[in-house]
C-alpha cells in the first residue's frame, strides 16, 4: 500500500487494524426511576472477524466510571428495564455443542446476581419492550406452522433443519428485506406478566397477542403502555400492485382485542410513543410519493379520549427521527435533521418546535429522566462517534458522561463549505481536511456522496467514514445535495423524480466550491458513492471526465431493471415511472465513460439486486467510452463479495474494502503505485 503522508501524528485512522478494534456504542437506555443508564458496546473478537456487543453501565451523574454488566461470548442486546429495575437483554448463550441457539429473552436482577432465562422461542426473541408502571412486557418472535401453537412451531422447525429444507412459498409481496429472505416464519408478538415470577425461576407463560395473522408484523413498530394494559404498533395491510402500507392498531393485553386507531389511504403510519397517562399516542405519518411529489413525513396525536387525529407540529417543515414524551405529558422532544445536524426540539402544544440543542451533533436514544428536567442521549458528528451524554432541556446545557472508552483522536479537522446552485438554492456540504493540509497544500479531493437519497451527511458513520481516507492525505467533501433531508420539503421536492438533474448539479457545485479553496488539488479528485450515492457516482461518470477515479458501491445502473427486482418495489414505483426511469438511468450513457471506475457489490444484497452490479461491470467493459481492449486488459475494477449485503459487515471484509478503494485512488488520483490486498490471491 502506499505510504501515509506525513501530515499528523499517529490516530487510530492510519491503521485500519486500529480502526477495526474501536469500541461502537448504541443502543442507550434508563431505568424507570432514572438511576441507571445502560449503553450497548460492540468490539472486536479474539480473531478480529467480526464483533460481539456487550451491555454497560453508565452513571446519570457523569461521575463514576462506565461499568460492565455482561460478558457473553456471543453478545447481549435489545437493553430494557422492568419496572422494577431489572435489565432485560437478548442473546443466545448457546449450550455446549448448540452454537446455532436463537437469541431468549434474559433479566439481569437490579440487586446483583446472575442473569436467568425469562422467555425463549424457536423463532428467537427479537425485540422487546417493557412497561414501567407494571410487570409486563412484550416480545416478537417468529413462528412457523398453521395453528401457531408452539408444538407445531418446533414440530415444523425441527422438520426442516432435520431434513434441510429451505423452501420458502409465497403468496404475496415482499419476499425478501435487505439482506435476508422473508420467511417461511411470521412474526408474532407475544405478552407475558413479571410478577409471577421468581427471579430465579423458571419461564413465565407467553401469550400470542396477534395469532394467525400472517405477516401484518413483518418490520413493525411498537409501544407498551406504561401500565402494561394494551400495545400500540404499526400493522401492514396489503394494497393495489403487489403494494402494502402500515395502518396503527391497539392490542388489548388482557383479552387480545385488536381495533384499528388509524388507518389512511395514501400513507404509512408507524412509530407509535404512548403518552405516559396512556391517554394519547404519537406517531408518524408518511404521505406517499408520486412521480411528482415527494412523501412527506408529519408527526401527528391520536387521541384515545375522542378517537380523533391531529397535527403536531403543523407547518414544520422538518421530518422527525425520534419522539420521547416528558414524563408529566406536556410536551415532546423530537430529533430531526436540521442543516447537517440531527439537533433535539422541544414540542409543546400551540407552539412553534424549539431547538433544546445548537452544537454541531446529531442526537438519538433520548431518554427523559422522571423529573423531565434531563434529557439523556447518544451524541454523534462526524468529529466524534457515538457517545452518551446530559442535556439540560431547559437550558440546552450538554455534560459529557463516563463512556465504555474515550473518543478517537482524528487526523484532520471538519470545516463546512457553502455555495448557490443556478437555480439560487443554498448547497452546503462538511469537508475533512488532514491535519497539516496547509503546509502540503494542495491535497487531492474525494467527493463522497451519501446513500437514501433522503439522507443527510449529519452524523458519524463507521462504515462511511472519510477519516481513513483523511488519513492518507486526501480532503473529504460530504455534501447534502437536493433530496437531502434537513432542508425543507421543497429542497426535496427540487430533486424528486429528476435525480440526473438537480442532485448533479448540486454536486458539481459543491465541488467546484470546495476546489477553489486553496488547500485543495482541483486537478487529483475522484468521486464516491454507495447505494443512491452509488447511483449518483454512475450518473457523473456519463456526465463528466473531470475525476480521475470513480468509485462506486451497491449502486444503480440500469432503473428499469432496477425498479422490479428491489425487495421494496411498490415504493419506488411510486417514484420511478418509465419515463423516469429513460431520464435518469445511468446505463443509457455507458458510451460516455471515460474515467476508471471501481465496481463494489455485495451478493446478499437485495435492496440493490446484486443485477445491477454485474450489468454495469459487462457494460463498462463492452459498452464504454474506456472498455477492456482486445486482450481484456482494464482500468476498471470489480471488488465481488459473495456473502455480503448492502453494507460490507463483516470486520476483515470491511478492511479489504477499504484497502482496496485506497489502492485504486492511489494508482488513479494519486498517480502511485500501490498493491492490491495479498489476501485476494
Amino acid at each position: 500500500m502506499t505510504a501515509i503522508p506525513e501530515l499528523h501524528a499517529g490516530t487510530p485512522f492510519d491503521d485500519l487494524d486500529d480502526y477495526l478494534a474501536l469500541g461502537r456504542v448504541s443502543g442507550l437506555a434508563m431505568s424507570p426511576d432514572g438511576r441507571r443508564l445502560v449503553v450497548a458496546q460492540s468490539t472486536l473478537d479474539d480473531k478480529s472477524t467480526k464483533y460481539v456487543t456487550a451491555l454497560w453501565e453508565i452513571d446519570p451523574g457523569g461521575q463514576v466510571p462506565a461499568r460492565r454488566l455482561t460478558r457473553g461470548h456471543t453478545g447481549e442486546s435489545n437493553p430494557t428495564f422492568t419496572n422494577d429495575g431489572d435489565l432485560l437483554f437478548t442473546a443466545s448463550r448457546p449450550e455446549q455443542g448448540k452454537e446455532d441457539t436463537p437469541d431468549a429473552l434474559w433479566r439481569l436482577p437490579a440487586d446483583g446476581g446472575e442473569a436467568v432465562m425469562v422467555a425463549r422461542r424457536g423463532g428467537g426473541i427479537t425485540g422487546v419492550r417493557a412497561a414501567t408502571r407494571a410487570p409486563r412486557f412484550v416480545v416478537t418472535t417468529g413462528v412457523l406452522g398453521r395453528s401457531g401453537e408452539v408444538a407445531d412451531d418446533e414440530r415444523v422447525r425441527a422438520e426442516r433443519k432435520d431434513k434441510k429444507v429451505s423452501a420458502i412459498l409465497h403468496s404475496g409481496f415482499p419476499v425478501r428485506y435487505w439482506d435476508r429472505d422473508l420467511g417461511p416464519d411470521v412474526p408474532h408478538l407475544l405478552s407475558a406478566s413479571l410478577d409471577v415470577l421468581d427471579k430465579t425461576a423458571e419461564e413465565p407463560e407467553l401469550t400470542d397477542l396477534s395469532p394467525m395473522q400472517g405477516p401484518t408484523l413483518r418490520e413493525a413498530t411498537y409501544a407498551l403502555s406504561a401500565d402494561g394494559a394494551f400495545v400500540v404498533t404499526s400493522w401492514s395491510v396489503p394494497g393495489p400492485a403487489a403494494s402494502i402500507r402500515s395502518t396503527l392498531v391497539r392490542i388489548d393485553i388482557e383479552t387480545g382485542t385488536r381495533s384499528v386507531l388509524v388507518d389512511i389511504e395514501a400513507a404509512d403510519v408507524t412509530d407509535p410513543v404512548i403518552s405516559p397517562d396512556g391517554r394519547h399516542v404519537v406517531f408518524t405519518r408518511e404521505s406517499h410519493a408520486s412521480a411528482d411529489s415527494a412523501p412527506r413525513f408529519t408527526l401527528h396525536r391520536y387521541s384515545f379520549d375522542t378517537g380523533t387525529v391531529a397535527d403536531v407540529a403543523p407547518g414544520w417543515d422538518r421530518w422527525a427521527t425520534s419522539v420521547v414524551w416528558l414524563p408529566d405529558g406536556s410536551g415532546l422532544l423530537v430529533t430531526a435533521d436540521d442543516h447537517g445536524r440531527g439537533p433535539i426540539f422541544l414540542i409543546r402544544e400551540g407552539r412553534d418546535p424549539a431547538r433544546v440543542t445548537t452544537d454541531d451533533f446529531s442526537y438519538t436514544d433520548l431518554q427523559v429522566s422522571p423529573d423531565g428536567a434531563t434529557v439523556f442521549a447518544l451524541r454523534a458528528s462526524y468529529t466524534a462517534p457515538p457517545h452518551p451524554v446530559r442535556v439540560d432541556i431547559d437550558t440546552g446545557a450538554m455534560s459529557l458522561l463516563e463512556a465504555p472508552e474515550e473518543l478517537p483522536e482524528l487526523p484532520g479537522t471538519l470545516t463546512e463549505v457553502e455555495t448557490v446552485a443556478a437555480d439560487g438554492a443554498k448547497v452546503r456540504a462538511w469537508l475533512a481536511m488532514p491535519n497539516g493540509a496547509s503546509a502540503h497544500a494542495p491535497v487531492p479531493l474525494v467527493l463522497w456522496v451519501h446513500g437514501g437519497p433522503l439522507g443527510s451527511w449529519n452524523t458519524w458513520a463507521w462504515r462511511w467514514n472519510p477519516w481513513l481516507l483523511v488519513a492518507r492525505g486526501y480532503a473529504i467533501l460530504l455534501p447534502d445535495p437536493a433530496l437531502s433531508t434537513g432542508y425543507g420539503q421543497e429542497f426535496v421536492e427540487r430533486g424528486w423524480g429528476k435525480w440526473g438533474k438537480a442532485p448533479f448539479t448540486d454536486l458539481m457545485a459543491i465541488t467546484d466550491a470546495a476546489e477553489a479553496l486553496p488547500e485543495i488539488d482541483e486537478k487529483r479528485s475522484a468521486a464516491m458513492g454507495g447505494s443512491f450515492g452509488g447511483y449518483m457516482a454512475n450518473w457523473i461518470a456519463g456526465h463528466t471526465d473531470r475525476f480521475k477515479a470513480i468509485v462506486t458501491h451497491a449502486s444503480l445502473w440500469a432503473l428499469d431493471q432496477f425498479n422490479p427486482t428491489t425487495d421494496a418495489a411498490w415504493y419506488w414505483q411510486r417514484e420511478m415511472t418509465p419515463e423516469m426511469a429513460v431520464e435518469n438511468s445511468p446505463h443509457l450513457y455507458v458510451a460516455d465513460i471515460v474515467t476508471p471506475m471501481l465496481v463494489i457489490h455485495g451478493d446478499k444484497d437485495f435492496r440493490v439486486p446484486i443485477g445491477e452490479g454485474l450489468r454495469l461491470w459487462f457494460e463498462l467493459l463492452s459498452e464504454s467510452g474506456l472498455p477492456a481492449d482486445d486482450e481484456g486488459r482494464t482500468d476498471h475494477r470489480f471488488l465481488y463479495f459473495p456473502d455480503e449485503n448492502h453494507w460490507i459487515l463483516s470486520p476483515q471484509n470491511v478492511k479489504v474494502w477499504y484497502e482496496v478503494v485506497l489502492a485504486f485512488l492511489s494508482e488513479h488520483v494519486l498517480e502511485e503505485d500501490a498493491d492490491m490486498p495479498e489476501v485476494l490471491g
